[in-house]
């Protein structure tokens, strides 16, 4: 397991799981396939609607609260001051922990910088070790920092192949904010594990094109929070590390970036 340092100190592994779209006894099992093959960051969300089955197979996994790496986010019903307190209270009763490791601003709400207010209390009380928003592009990222009094530990944003961010993932580390991916495999809105330039060079390295497309994030220092309800999917998510990308490979998947979201978001 590989991690990224975080500007507070705390160390996060660069490879995790992502939990969007995962419910019930079937997500739960995946979670729990997840921690049992080695995955050590659980990223959720309340806007997930599962933040009570990540706390159960964490529970069922019978691995030690400190061993795992929980991030979760909250979004618009608490953008505010106060509901953003509540709303803290509310992920730590579903997730089952006295603290969560990461929490993060879901958008860039207007009340951002409010709910921010309510994270910093957290922080400061010991119920959230770390600290930062999702879904911030440069501008909305900078102009938050000039307000925020605590530099954010992470952006969580869009990133993959077709649009990897590489210029805004170096302007958030000139402030000491990491970069995490989410969507690494687009989600659907483009077959990335037929993309003929990644599997050319899955095969030169006896891999798959997703762990060529993780690797290629990963290298370039992002962190990244696949999904995947198949087990041996998982496996080989966290497998993406065991190998180098030579710059001839680089070379050839920086082609891929079309420089637009796939989503919207930005």
């Amino acid at each position: 397991m590989e991690f990224v340092r975080l500007n507070n100190g705390i160390s996060m592994p660069l490879v995790g799981f992502g939990t969007w779209d995962i419910r019930g006894q079937a997500g739960q099992r995946a979670v729990l396939d997840a921690l049992e093959v080695g995955c050590r960051l659980i990223d959720t969300a309340q806007m997930y609607k599962n933040e009570d089955i990540v706390g159960r197979a964490i529970k069922e996994s019978g691995l030690s609260r400190r061993e795992v790496f929980l991030t979760t986010k909250l979004y618009g019903p608490s953008a505010s001051y106060q509901k953003a307190r509540a709303g803290i209270e509310q992920s730590l009763n579903e997730l089952q922990t006295d603290y969560i490791d990461l929490l993060l601003i879901h958008e860039p709400y207007e009340n951002a910088l409010e709910m921010y207010e309510a994270f910093k209390e957290a922080y400061q009380a010991g119920k959230v070790r770390a600290i930062g928003v999702s879904n911030f592009d440069a501008d909305r990222y900078q102009t938050f920092l000039q307000r925020c009094g605590v530099v954010p530990a992470v952006n969580q944003v869009e990133s993959h192949v077709y649009f990897p961010q590489l210029s805004l993932k170096e302007l958030l580390e000139s402030h000491g904010t990491r970069m995490q991916s989410w969507a690494s495999f687009t989600e659907g809105r483009k077959n990335i594990f037929a993309e003929p330039v990644l599997n050319q060079i899955a095969g030169k390295h006896g891999k798959t094109s997703g762990q060529v497309a993780l690797r290629y994030l990963t290298q370039n220092g992002i962190a990244v929070i696949p999904k995947s309800v198949h087990r041996e999917r998982i496996r080989q998510n966290l497998d993406s590390l065991d190998f180098m990308l030579d710059s001839e490979d680089l070379e050839k998947i920086s082609s891929l970036d079309g420089g637009q979201t796939l989503f919207g978001w930005y």
